[in-house]
């Protein structure tokens, strides 16, 4: 199977021999990172750094100051690599050492967007803002996703792109000195906890028959038993209607499946009439419609008559790859089982062989493993047998 593996342009800028380490893992491929969020990571192996700092979320090469002249929301330039144009960089370090590049865009996840335009982010039923989170039922948040998908995913050279996070963001956001586990919110909790209640979403559930006021305060009574420490742990839409009542619950999944299927379409479109014929769009997906966060919810049959494919998440139990591969099966188009190997992050290196078979043997018929910059030797060690081994 074709197996790419993710880097940050940081882990090839300024290292010599970061191209030909990556090759040497025996993959064809690296994803790039060309616009990302705010992140703390480890680089190991650099001759000159162990940590970089990427302080809000950018895009790592030039913006083009014509398309944003202008703009309330345009994308804000990194400051932590010293080159010109880091994604371009590390591409052509890449491409020298014989591997295919995509680039890797993450969308609806912005911090310093929200911080500096608060109207634009996802408002729970209590009031909070989400300033992580844009609402994608704007219409200038739409129009800014948009814009940056077509930019940051068509670079020079690029095969491909993986659009991260094309849809709804919400409660769940690996944040800084994150205090929010200490009472546990189960899936259904986790969904109305990222219902939204910007002035754009109120005149969408309005659409739906709903009052916006009176679905926020039955949200708020749902989720009552969660604070009390009594809520329900069970997964699932089920838990969902459950929780919140089967009519509402419907209603606002019409809504949010709206918004988010036409964001895609657009997306998509915008990244096709930007690129050459045969480039190749991915999106980092859930096949759980009403799911938030980097890999949205979908619907796999639409999904797969938009994109060319998804980039879904496999590391852990069978089960999970089962629930998570088992909508898609029989479709066609790229099915790619993401694993973690990093194994300080809940990754599986040594067990990589076993997982991609019992993946293969559900439909998956490509590989993307997170993440060649940040894990260890030995972890690098385990993949390049295990990727040896699967060739064979």
């Amino acid at each position: 199977m074709r197996t790419s593996v993710f880097l940050y342009p940081w882990d090839v800028v300024g290292d010599p021999d970061a191209a030909a380490r990556v090759a040497d893992l025996g993959v064809r491929q690296v994803t790039l990172a060309a616009a990302y969020h705010s992140t703390r990571a480890l680089t190991p192996r650099h001759p000159a750094r162990r940590i970089v700092t990427a302080e809000h979320a950018a895009v790592l090469y030039p913006p083009d100051p014509k398309r944003w002249a202008g703009r309330e929301l345009r994308p804000y330039p990194q400051s932590w690599v010293a080159a010109d144009d880091p994604y371009a960089q590390a591409a052509r370090a890449l491409t020298a050492a014989g591997l295919q590049v995509h680039t890797w865009v993450v969308l609806a996840h912005n911090s310093r967007l929200g911080a500096e335009h608060p109207g634009t982010s996802v408002v729970n039923a209590y009031g909070d803002r989400y300033p992580w989170a844009p609402c994608i039922a704007r219409p200038e948040v739409r129009a800014y996703l948009i814009d940056l998908a077509a930019e940051a995913a068509v670079r020079d050279g690029a095969g491909g792109t993986e659009l991260e996070s094309c849809g709804w963001y919400g409660f769940a956001h690996l944040h800084a000195h994150d205090k929010t586990t200490g009472v546990g919110l189960g899936d259904a909790a986790q969904y109305l906890m990222s219902l939204c209640f910007c002035s754009a979403c109120r005149t969408g559930y309005a659409g739906q028959g709903l009052d916006a006021d009176a679905l926020a305060a039955a949200v708020r009574r749902a989720l009552e038993p969660c604070w009390a420490g009594s809520g329900s742990a069970e997964a699932g839409w089920a838990a969902v209607r459950e929780l919140l009542g089967a009519d509402l619950a419907d209603a606002t999944l019409r809504w949010r499946g709206t918004v988010a299927r036409t964001l895609q379409e657009a997306a998509v479109a915008a990244v096709r009439a930007a690129a050459e014929p045969g480039f190749q769009v991915l999106l980092h997906a859930d096949p759980a419609p009403y799911r938030t966060g980097a890999n949205t919810g979908v619907d796999p049959g639409h999904i797969l008559s938009v994109a060319d494919g998804v980039v879904l998440p496999c590391t852990g139990a069978d089960a999970a790859r089962e629930a998570v591969l088992g909508p898609f099966a029989g479709r066609e188009g790229v099915l790619a089982a993401n694993f973690c190997v990093v194994t300080g992050m809940g990754g599986s290196p040594a067990a990589l062989e076993r997982d991609a078979a019992h993946a293969a043997s559900l439909g998956a018929n490509q590989l993307r493993l997170y993440h060649a910059g940040l894990a260890s030797d030995p972890d690098l060690a385990a993949v390049a047998g295990a990727l040896a081994r699967l060739d064979r």
